[in-house]
C-alpha cells in the first residue's frame, strides 16, 4: 500500500494469536473476486470461437495435518514434478497463491530449486487480493499470460488449501 512504512508495519498486532507472526502486512487482504474459466479440449473452444489461453499438462493435490497446509504446496509441486518427469529448470514461471507471505517462502526455503526471480513476477495475493474461491483460477491465468507474454514455454501455479490441502498444476503454453 502507498502509505506503508517498516515502521507503520511493525506495529500491526498479530491476526491469530497474540505472539503470532501474521498481522494484516504480511497477509493477503480479502477481496471480491469472480472468474470464469472454460476448462476442456481444445476442439470445444474452437466451436465457440475460442483461443486457449494454455493448456494444463497435469496437476495434482495432496492432502496434509490441516496445520500445515500453509507448506502443502510443496507437496503437491514435488509430486507434480516427478509424475510428469519435469525438473524444477524446466519451468520458466512459478505462480504461488500467497496467503501470506511467509507462506511462499517457506515453499521457497523447502524447494531451493525455485529461482525467487521467477516467482509472482507481478506480484502475489498480498499486492493484488485473494478473492478466495477465486485465487487458484487466477494464478492459473496469470501464470499463463505471462508464458504468453515470454513467448511460451512451462509453468507452475500452485495455491495451499486452509484444510491441509495443496494444488499444483502444470501449464504449458
Amino acid at each position: 500500500r502507498p502509505d506503508s512504512s517498516l515502521e507503520s508495519l511493525a506495529k500491526l498486532k498479530p491476526a491469530f494469536s497474540p505472539d503470532g507472526p501474521a498481522t494484516a502486512g504480511n497477509s493477503s487482504p480479502i477481496n471480491d473476486g469472480a472468474i470464469a474459466t472454460l476448462v476442456g479440449p481444445a476442439a470445444v473452444g474452437d466451436e465457440l470461437g475460442l483461443e486457449p489461453i494454455g493448456r494444463i499438462v497435469a496437476s495434482c493435490t495432496v492432502g496434509r495435518d490441516p496445520q500445515e497446509f500453509s507448506i502443502a504446496p510443496v507437496w503437491a509441486i514435488e509430486k507434480l514434478l516427478t509424475r510428469t518427469g519435469k525438473s524444477f529448470d524446466d519451468i520458466a514461471v512459478w505462480e504461488i497463491n500467497e496467503a501470506f507471505a511467509a507462506m511462499v517462502l517457506s515453499v521457497l526455503h523447502d524447494l531451493p530449486a525455485i529461482d525467487p526471480e521467477s516467482v509472482n513476477v507481478h506480484g502475489g495475493a498480498i499486492a493484488m487480493g485473494h478473492p478466495l474461491g477465486a485465487s487458484a483460477p487466477r494464478v492459473i491465468v496469470d501464470a499463463c499470460r505471462e508464458l504468453r507474454r515470454r513467448g511460451g514455454g512451462l509453468a507452475v501455479a500452485a495455491a495451499c488449501i486452509g484444510v491441509g490441502q495443496g494444488t499444483a498444476v502444470l501449464l504449458e503454453v
